[in-house]
């Protein structure tokens, strides 16, 4: 991680070195914002109040696994503080889809279901949250939390990704905006790619948590990077936004 945050620092560039105005809008005025919306306040508010729950849950995990603890047994607290996403880049999520304003919405994900609210309170125009999560107990508590924030465009689809995302994506027409933080592994993440591929279209927005994670997420992102449907890709070292 140290080695790929030096050579990302080396290669990275701000405003001035963007030619593209599609690029520079999205730099200056999404990325790059700092400012505080009321939404903000009301979803922190319940990050607050799940890491000082001490409730615990067993975990059932299809994926990498986590770098904090493998113990199947685990706090809310501990979850909320190492699974979720912190609050500047469930900021940045929100941002970025109300920015876009998808119809369809794919959170491959859930965990407790902090950032799936950002990006719920951020949809506009009757757009649909279909989140996907692996552990049975986990989606139970993203539920509560959902119910309790009213955030009623959100669609729960509990079990092994491997199977619920095929199935999913039989469902819908097209795919607008999909942020990938399941399964951090090479096979899994080229294939999830390439599944929801066959739905995007040409203003699809993809996002793909943690790609320096590890060499196997350098690798796919690498081959992401390469697709011949891809136009644009931003690396902002925690995430990669993808463009057609």
């Amino acid at each position: 991680m140290i080695k790929a945050f030096i050579n990302f620092l080396l290669l990275s560039k701000n405003e001035h070195s963007i030619h593209s105005p599609f690029i520079f809008e999205l730099y200056t005025k999404i990325i790059q914002n700092k400012g505080k919306l009321s939404e903000y306040t009301e979803i922190e508010k319940y990050r607050k109040e799940q890491l000082k729950n001490n409730k615990t849950i067993a975990i059932e995990d299809f994926g990498a696994g986590s770098k904090h603890n493998k113990s199947k047994i685990r706090r809310i607290s501990e979850i909320a503080k190492n699974a979720e996403k912190n609050p500047k880049f469930g900021q940045l999520l929100f941002r970025l889809i109300n920015f876009f304003e998808p119809k369809v919405v794919f959170d491959l994900g859930t965990s407790l279901g902090i950032t799936t609210l950002y990006e719920s309170k951020a949809l506009k125009n009757n757009g649909k949250i279909y989140t996907f999560e692996g552990c049975s107990q986990t989606a139970a508590e993203a539920e509560v939390l959902f119910k309790n924030a009213r955030a009623e465009n959100i669609e729960i689809t509990v079990g092994n990704l491997d199977i619920t995302l095929p199935q999913k994506l039989k469902e819908i027409e097209t795919l607008d905006f999909v942020f990938f933080d399941a399964n951090h592994r090479y096979e899994p993440t080229i294939r999830y790619f390439e599944s929801c591929l066959t739905k995007a279209n040409e203003s699809s927005v993809f996002v793909f948590d943690d790609i320096h994670w590890s060499p196997e997420m350098e690798e796919a992102w690498e081959i992401i990077k390469k697709h011949p449907n891809v136009t644009v890709t931003i690396d902002t070292f925690q995430w990669g936004l993808v463009f057609f």
